[in-house]
């Protein structure tokens, strides 16, 4: 059946980006200096929109306004955090962007 195959193909394509985005999360947490920081982060973002991982793109542009406004160490850290929950999210479509663009919102409020 060529359609399972095809989807098999997908899953396992997402699985690589999703790999590729925890190394890029743990290897930022390792980096100094915010320019370095939003640069990564920026390709991530840009990594994520372009394969459709709605929520872990949302939360990436997040963190780049984070990271604009001064934000720093632990508060870094736990925008992190939530990144690495929606790079590994099941969800990735428009409903789940918006579920973690609520998210955001929320701890751009603490």
């Amino acid at each position: 059946m060529p359609g399972a195959r095809g989807q098999v193909m997908v899953e396992a394509m997402v699985e690589g980006i999703r790999a590729d985005l925890f190394r890029r999360i743990g290897a930022i947490e390792w980096r100094g200096g915010p320019g370095r920081i939003a640069g990564e982060v920026d390709a991530m973002r840009r990594i994520a929109q372009r394969h459709g991982l709605r929520a872990a793109e949302t939360v990436a542009q997040a963190l780049e306004g984070a990271l604009a406004r001064g934000e720093r160490g632990p508060l870094v850290h736990a925008w992190l955090g939530l990144l690495r929950e929606a790079v590994a999210s099941e969800r990735q479509d428009e409903a789940a962007g918006r579920a973690y663009a609520a998210a955001c919102a929320v701890r751009q409020c603490r």
